[in-house]
């Protein structure tokens, strides 16, 4: 299995590096205000990619940290004591109405 994992991680790394060389043609971004970074496109491609994967981690962390407090919150401190377990009922406890 880990052969495969590998194997796999060898593509993938191989595959960007074909990507990377296939691309490294300038390119040019326009900003605002007739400003231009001129850049090898693979280059740009991964900085684009790179701060949308920021930003989509950033966007997560509000709800990350409502989640780890309503989990705090549930589970008991270490000072309370866990909860006895009720007894189990007789199996004809529900029944002794006098029949």
């Amino acid at each position: 299995m880990r052969t495969l994992v590998w194997i796999l991680r060898a593509l993938l790394f191989f595959t960007l590096f074909a990507f990377a060389l296939n691309n490294s043609h300038e390119a040019v971004v326009h900003w605002f205000f007739g400003h231009e970074w001129r850049a090898p496109q693979v280059i740009i491609v991964l900085l684009a990619f790179g701060f949308g994967a920021a930003f989509g981690v950033l966007a997560m962390v509000p709800a990350w940290w409502r989640h780890r407090r309503a989990a705090q919150r549930a589970e008991p401190s270490p000072d309370t004591p866990a909860p006895v377990p009720e007894s189990p009922a007789t199996p004809f406890a529900a029944h002794q109405d006098g029949v």
